[in-house]
């Protein structure tokens, strides 16, 4: 069942004696994983670098959907920027959940695949009803005329103070941020309207307030000044770090 809509997969309450699986961990390996998994050793397709193991990380090539591990052999799985790529999502979540106790699947949303598309995802997703709803792109022939990838990537990354916040107060926006608890709620290819409209219709207002629920100025308040805090955190780490490379 889902837990939560962590802000994203560094702010995760992963206890310390813990034991980590990261599945897909590509060039971006999450620093509390005990274990990575990848299936593509030499192919960067799915991924934006060449693949990647922290100090202390033990690395196993494997495929998601058949995982080489006893039956919650861990206590906590991250899936990052994956399930959008797999061939087979029921079976791929069904091994999730087997090898692990709780974990956090993060995704592109419906939105941030509109504005940053890749050729590689197969898959739109959003949590809707706490639940993943999963549907094919090539059936709802979703398509999109730009790809602003470099503007939200790079560009506001590296210039926009504002952006930095908008994306640690409202990361719904972009991505699907879904944590679970001995079992993951999804829907794959829906046939009910209820959920199948969302990506076949256009958003009105009763849609984006579902979506990304409207929150009270207090509190509006109280998660940009974390979020700013915490951007004044990472710049403070990201220098110390240089000052000692």
């Amino acid at each position: 069942m889902k837990v939560g809509n962590p802000i994203s997969r560094l702010k995760l309450n992963i206890p310390r004696q813990a034991r980590v699986l990261d599945v897909g961990s590509g060039h971006n390996p999450h620093p509390r994983a005990n274990v990575v998994v990848d299936k593509y050793v030499d192919d960067n397709y799915h991924r934006a670098g060449n693949l990647k193991v922290l100090n202390k990380q033990e690395f196993i090539s494997a495929d998601g959907e058949n995982l080489p591990f006893k039956d919650k052999e861990f206590d906590y799985v991250i899936c990052n920027h994956v399930l959008e790529h797999v061939d087979n999502p029921k079976q791929f979540l069904a091994e999730l959940s087997r090898v692990g106790k709780r974990g956090y699947i993060e995704t592109p949303s419906l939105l941030g695949e509109h504005l940053i598309p890749k050729p590689s995802h197969k898959w739109l997703l959003l949590d809707i009803n706490d639940k993943l709803v999963i549907v094919d792109k090539a059936k709802v022939k979703f398509s999109t005329s730009h790809d602003f990838g470099l503007l939200f990537l790079d560009y506001f990354q590296q210039h926009s103070l504002g952006y930095k916040i908008l994306q640690r107060t409202h990361q719904q926006l972009f991505t699907v941020n879904y944590e679970w608890k001995d079992s993951i709620d999804y829907i794959l290819e829906p046939e009910d309207e209820a959920y199948l409209k969302y990506f076949i219709q256009p958003w009105n207002k009763e849609i984006y307030q579902e979506i990304m629920p409207q929150r009270s100025m207090g509190k509006e308040l109280m998660r940009a000044t974390s979020a700013t805090i915490d951007i004044i955190k990472s710049v403070i780490k990201s220098k110390v770090l240089k000052s000692n490379s």
